[in-house]
């Protein structure tokens, strides 16, 4: 061809290019979009190659079923050359289509007889794939040439996988004397000048890099039906997003690990003669897509993740294996002699193992060829064979990488904070690759996590899953959905709730429930509440970043805390009960939390929206000892005593509590003193001290009568006999110029909750409605303590603590 005159470009169509006329029209478009000299390689029709094996198959089986599908792939082709080409050569052209489809059925039937496919007939078969749909496009095209591609790439006889001979097919490139457009079949060559031959998988780009490199092509362009590269499988990660430039190293690194975008061999003859490929969409022609070549664009520590999501792990160990020469070579000289492919090596220092990843298809054979190799070792017990099976490998993919210290340290942290465990490691010497071993159930994980951390590392996600919509938990969902956009933008965080549940029903979806209209998916869409189902969905969505979140003052749910716990998840509570249990309980779950590196966060156990526990927390991670505490910690006891008056009752001041949201859907809890006592437990317990609920002694202010009616409507029914007797004490107390406080007190040992009476020099006197106050005496603060004061009740407020403890998981 004539490349000195003027440079070239090659131009490779997969089949997505070339599904049918509308989108072959684009295509030609593309090909006659400027006058240069250029080599068009195509593929097969979209699918054809596929039915063409089938019906290979079905013909060797005996199945003369072919036969229709034989008449559909040659409907197609007909009707795409009818609608492609000009009606002046249209006749010719059909003729010649239906000539190759004619000696393509003589074929399959020579098959159905002899009842035989080999490897040599079947890449004859499969080639009329390619063949003739280089011919239709070819004649589609304005002075476009149709050129056998079987005169130029020279093969060996390897059917199904040929090698090219480089040098001879190049030479014959070079050597040609064609003009204008040239159009070849990709992934086809021939074996001693007659027989033909398929290159396998990526064949049709390794084409286009060979004549690319023979011709010393200004570009060579791979078209095909995505954005180019992408930073990661956008299956798998739908926050990936394309790369606009990458090295020739960094693309066949990422092709290498499972990027299906271009297969790894087409990068070579390019690389070797500097001619940059671009990857491009058909079906988006205006973006730019991907270049690939010697430069990079930008100072990113890593350029890509990819990932083989299903391989073998095995592992060769013992005794025998430590200080002896040659180990490695009799290990892999085995795998070599049985044709079993080795994708990744990892060795201890300590020569005591060698792990190596295979196809899952190879482990067999692997660990028989190894067994026969150190068959005397392993009969004497120095050394045995171990595989781990349903395994994958992520890779983490770029030049920078050997520029940018604490890159391994950051994937681990990545990983391990998600609780994906990793099996294996390799890093080559030129630091360009990062690659592990997880188990493939946490694949999908993984790459999220690690692609979160290094692609989008300013913007922090969480996935919630919200159980308790009631009044609390939809405040929090009100607020949240208010602030999401605002938290994303002003705070790079992304709060996504992906469950949420009532007692009757739950809506489940790992992409996200919209929060503008979620009651009505509850409602309409809602599958049966199972809180079961619903704590097995954090570990099948196995999403990274997962917050359980609790708004119940259930005692069932929290029993499912330390299962929530063993799936990296963290918890955010309202409810009082797990940390108001046993003393072991409680601090099982904090030591798990520990362990498993996850938050479990209940501020709003205690004060509501307070930062009570976390000031506590602080206080004695300083090194500083709480000795006594005194606290006014129910909103709803406060709440009753401030609004108690002559003219408002002690039964009506309970009822205006609970319609105000202050006291728990049962207020005996508040008014027995139990829930006091729950949040004083806790306090202690956050201040060092190992108390049970026995250990403390509660005093009640109504008769024991009024809190032990057996159901609530019973109680309305009874309370308002108390309202004299609190009457006549509360003049009494008001002319005494003192107030009544519920107290939760701790010194010496001593807990205890009761009803005082605090005149107006007391810093309790003045708190206001429900209304909460803690004075804490420590070694820092003996006489004058610190004080926290604010508002206690409610759901708003107990909501906008949830919603804090949510936002700190993310540290923001």
């Amino acid at each position: 061809m004539k490349s000195n005159a003027q440079k070239i470009r090659v131009l490779k169509f997969g089949g997505a290019a070339l599904a049918n006329a509308d989108i072959l029209r684009r295509t030609r478009e593309i090909i006659l979009s400027d006058p240069q000299n250029k080599v068009v390689v195509v593929s097969g029709i979209d699918g054809t190659t596929e039915r063409l094996l089938e019906m290979s198959k079905k013909a060797s089986a005996g199945d003369v079923s072919f036969r229709d599908d034989f008449k559909k792939v040659e409907k197609e082709h007909l009707e795409i050359a009818r609608q492609m080409v000009p009606p002046m050569i249209q006749g010719s052209v059909l003729a010649e289509v239906k000539a190759k489809l004619n000696d393509l059925e003589d074929m399959l039937n020579g098959v159905l007889l002899l009842k035989e496919l080999s490897p040599k007939t079947s890449d004859y078969i499969l080639s009329f794939s390619e063949t003739l749909s280089a011919f239709i496009v070819s004649q589609s095209i304005e002075n476009g040439q149709y050129v056998d591609v079987r005169v130029f790439i020279r093969t060996d006889d390897q059917f199904g996988a040929a090698k090219v001979n480089l040098s001879e097919s190049e030479k014959r490139i070079r050597e040609w004397k064609g003009d204008g457009i040239m159009v070849v079949a990709g992934g086809v060559g021939v074996f001693d000048n007659t027989v033909t031959t398929r290159l396998g998988i990526g064949g049709s780009d390794y084409t286009a890099a060979i004549f690319a490199a023979a011709l010393g092509a200004e570009t060579l362009e791979i078209w095909k039906d995505v954005d180019g590269f992408k930073t990661a499988n956008p299956l798998m990660v739908p926050s990936a997003y394309s790369i606009t430039r990458m090295s020739y190293a960094e693309a066949m690194e990422l092709s290498h690990f499972g990027e299906d975008v271009m297969y790894m061999p087409t990068i070579h003859p390019a690389y070797q003669k500097n001619i940059p490929i671009i990857v491009r969409n058909i079906f988006n022609p205006d973006f730019a897509g991907t270049v690939i070549d010697n430069g990079t664009d930008d100072q990113a520590s890593i350029k890509g993740i990819s990932s083989i999501p299903s391989i073998a792990l095995l592992t060769i160990q013992g005794s025998g294996m430590v200080g002896v020469p040659g180990m490695s070579k009799r290990v892999f000289n085995a795998l070599a002699g049985g044709n079993v492919n080795v994708i990744l090596i990892a060795q201890a220092s300590s020569e005591y193992s060698i792990s190596f990843a295979v196809s899952p298809d190879d482990a067999e054979k692997a660990k028989t060829l190894l067994s026969n190799e150190f068959d005397s070792e392993i009969s004497s017990g120095f050394v045995s064979i171990h595989e781990e099976k349903d395994m994958s490998i992520v890779a983490i993919v770029g030049e920078n990488m050997r520029n940018a210290p604490g890159i391994a340290a950051k994937l681990f942290r990545i990983l391990g904070n998600n609780g994906i465990n990793v099996v294996a490691i390799a890093q080559g010497s030129s630091e360009l690759n990062i690659s592990v071993v997880v188990p493939s159930r946490a694949l999908s994980k993984a790459l999220n996590t690690i692609h979160e951390g290094f692609f989008i590392a300013d913007v922090i996600s969480l996935n919630l899953f919200v159980v308790g919509i009631g009044t609390v938990g939809g405040d929090l969902l009100k607020q949240i959905g208010s602030q999401q956009k605002k938290l994303e933008k002003e705070h790079r965080l992304r709060i996504r709730i992906v469950g949420v549940s009532n007692s009757r029903k739950m809506v489940l979806n790992a992409s996200g429930i919209d929060l503008s209209c979620y009651r009505e998916t509850l409602d309409k869409a809602g599958e049966k509440a199972n809180l079961k189902r619903f704590v097995e969905a954090i570990k099948e969505y196995n999403l990274p970043n997962n917050v359980f979140v609790d708004c119940t003052a259930n005692e069932t749910v929290p029993h499912w805390y330390e299962t929530v716990m063993s799936q990296y998840c963290s918890i955010v509570t309202a409810n009082k009960i797990a940390c108001s249990s046993a003393y072991e309980n409680y601090t099982k779950l904090k030591k798990l939390a520990q362990k498993k590196n996850v938050k479990f966060l209940y501020e709003t156990n205690v004060g509501a929206g307070l930062p009570i526990i976390r000031t506590i927390n602080d206080l004695v991670k300083s090194g500083d000892r709480i000795n006594k505490f005194e606290a006014v910690v129910s909103g709803t006891l406060n709440f009753i005593f401030n609004v108690l008056a002559e003219d408002v009752p002690m039964s009506k001041t309970i009822r205006m509590a609970q319609e105000a949201g202050y006291s728990e859907p049962d207020p005996r809890i508040d008014l027995s003193g139990k829930d006091v006592m729950r949040k004083l437990l806790i306090l202690a317990r956050e201040c060092g001290y190992p108390l049970e609920a026995k250990d403390i002694a509660i005093k009640t202010f109504l008769p024991e009568k009024y809190l032990e009616t057996k159901t609530l409507d019973e109680f309305w029914k009874v309370v308002p006999e108390a309202d004299a007797e609190f009457e006549t004490r509360r003049k009494a107390l008001a002319a005494a110029g003192r107030r009544w406080r519920y107290v939760a007190k701790y010194e010496n040992g001593v807990a205890e909750t009761a009803l005082q009476e605090v005149d107006a020099r007391h810093p309790f006197y003045q708190l206001e409605g429900s209304d909460n106050i803690i004075s804490l005496y420590t070694d820092r603060y003996p006489e004058r303590p610190l004080v926290i004061k604010g508002a206690g009740a409610g759901a708003a407020v107990t909501a906008t603590g949830v919603f804090s403890d949510i936002i700190s998981i993310a540290n923001v």
